[in-house]
């Protein structure tokens, strides 16, 4: 347990982050998984719907830090490339 006043500050600000941080965690997997229910489902427009709304979503928790660049770009792309194999 923190001793000093400082610490203690740290511990509380820590967890509060933590928390916020798994929050939005959550919430780009729930649209992540729409993106993929309506692939799944074979409806392109629902789909791009569904991922046009997730990307700023994404990018927003990316910008955040609560998630890595790298991460969101990466399941952004692979999202894409699923929707539009759904053309073919």
């Amino acid at each position: 347990m923190a001793n000093t006043k400082q610490a203690r500050k740290r511990a509380r600000q820590a967890e509060d982050r933590r928390k916020l941080n798994a929050s939005q965690r959550s919430m780009v997997r729930t649209y992540i998984k729409r993106v993929i229910k309506a692939i799944q489902s074979g409806d392109q427009a629902q789909a791009n719907t569904e991922f046009k709304a997730a990307q700023p979503v994404i990018d927003r928790i990316a910008d955040k830090d609560a998630m890595s660049k790298k991460k969101a770009a990466r399941i952004k792309s692979r999202l894409n490339k699923r929707i539009k194999a759904l053309a073919a």
